[in-house]
């Protein structure tokens, strides 16, 4: 983490919620986020780990589900908006950190969650790794990520292939529903979850 990345994710934290799908203050969008949650995680209460959280929205919402959630973020101003949004709601807290390290318990999350992360980490191997690390024996990761029409991101084929470099199996679900993001997208979007080898 470098303080110029800091500054960067500092100074988009005021208009972060804007968009659709950070802030899910669209009805039709929330609903499809929190349905997208529901179905990927384990009966609440669970544990998990939101790394890379923004001003916390996903991790309210699964709070709200009966998780308990621990996010971090590298931007102070990130962290202290997720801490405004959560209030005084129980099971829920972020800390200002480096999500490619998170200082988290290893091997006590059911869990661990990131939204468009892993695309930006420098060492992408070694972050999962770590990450890997967080989850408990039936533990799961949910990696939501994507290549842009901008040329950045990750594709489902190389994330996937991450995660089986990781140790873990990698299931793919496309993401390309408008009720996600508010509006139709024209580059590849989705998520994979990734377990445990039996």
């Amino acid at each position: 983490m470098t303080s110029s990345e800091r500054d960067f994710w500092d100074a988009e934290a005021a208009t972060f919620d804007d968009e659709p799908d950070h802030g899910l203050r669209d009805p039709q969008v929330h609903d499809a986020w929190k349905s997208l949650m529901v179905g990927l995680t384990p009966p609440a209460p669970c544990r998990v780990a939101d790394l890379g959280c923004g001003t916390g929205t996903l991790s309210l919402l699964l709070a709200e589900e009966g998780h308990r959630v621990d996010g971090i973020d590298l931007s102070p101003e990130m962290v202290r908006r997720a801490n405004a949004k959560a209030g005084t709601f129980p099971g829920v807290g972020f800390v200002v950190g480096d999500a490619a390290e998170p200082p988290f318990d290893q091997g006590a999350y059911d869990v661990v969650l990131c939204r468009h992360v892993l695309w930006a980490m420098p060492d992408q191997a070694a972050a999962l790794a770590r990450w890997v690390d967080l989850l408990d024996r039936d533990g799961r990761l949910l990696l939501i990520e994507g290549q842009w029409s901008t040329g950045t991101g990750l594709t489902a084929e190389r994330t996937s292939a991450l995660v089986e470099e990781a140790g873990l199996t990698a299931t793919v679900r496309s993401l390309a529903d408008p009720a996600y993001w508010g509006r139709r997208i024209d580059d590849e979007r989705y998520v994979v979850v990734g377990r445990r080898r039996p």
